[in-house]
């Protein structure tokens, strides 16, 4: 059995080196290149998609194709680029015909997503879309969660759209960048908040709650 926990995901280079053997689920298959996750690994901010696309399975990086571009437009909006952050998706591999994931695709990638968490200890977690958001918060709508800062636990998570969604709806594109626009604010308060408790990714200790801060 393959080891997948423990010493041998013991840093970020070791986890892709893992994603790159995996087989744990049906979509190793059709893969071209598995899309383990990059950036800073010891970035404030974690970036939480859904999964590779097209171009992201031919190149085996996240969040390289139109939407991609989108998302380096708001990185560069609050004065970020890749550089300053870690990007990673719920599923490693590319689902066909860009299809949801399944819940067993989700559930065989979530022990690499947790240990990027934990090893990358971000002060924020921005989750982009629904799939992220339902990790955290199950039965919420993007309606209901999006541009609220959140507690999950021990890591404050700020839900937003996934800029794909304003690639098929452009009304989406303002909003989005609204949600974007206020993450600055946001760590700035986190930083100066002297009980902030960003240890263990999913401690069981505490239920969801929403934080006010404007």
């Amino acid at each position: 059995m393959a080891r997948t926990t423990g010493v041998y995901m013991e840093s970020l280079a070791k986890i892709a080196l893992r994603v790159a053997e995996c087989s744990d689920c049906s979509l190793h298959r059709s893969r071209t290149k598995p899309v383990p996750g990059e950036g800073n690994n010891s970035a404030e901010i974690m970036l939480i998609g859904e999964g590779p696309g097209a171009k992201e399975d031919q190149e085996g990086r996240p969040f390289v194709g139109s939407a991609g571009q989108f998302l380096d437009q708001l990185l560069n909006s609050i004065g970020l680029n890749r550089l300053d952050v870690f990007i990673a998706n719920m599923v490693k591999c590319r689902p066909p015909n860009n299809r949801d994931p399944f819940p067993e695709e989700l559930q065989a990638c979530s022990k690499y997503l947790d240990k990027q968490i934990e090893l990358v200890n971000p002060l924020l977690i921005v989750t982009l879309g629904r799939f992220s958001l339902s990790r955290f918060f199950p039965g919420e709508t993007m309606g209901m969660a999006r541009g609220k800062l959140r507690q999950y636990k021990s890591r404050y998570i700020f839900p937003i759209m996934h800029p794909a969604a304003a690639l098929y709806r452009p009304q989406n594109k303002i909003t989005i960048m609204d949600d974007f626009g206020v993450i600055p604010e946001i760590l700035s308060t986190l930083r100066n908040t002297s009980d902030i408790n960003v240890a263990s990714p999913f401690d069981e200790s505490s239920p969801p709650e929403q934080l006010s801060l404007f």
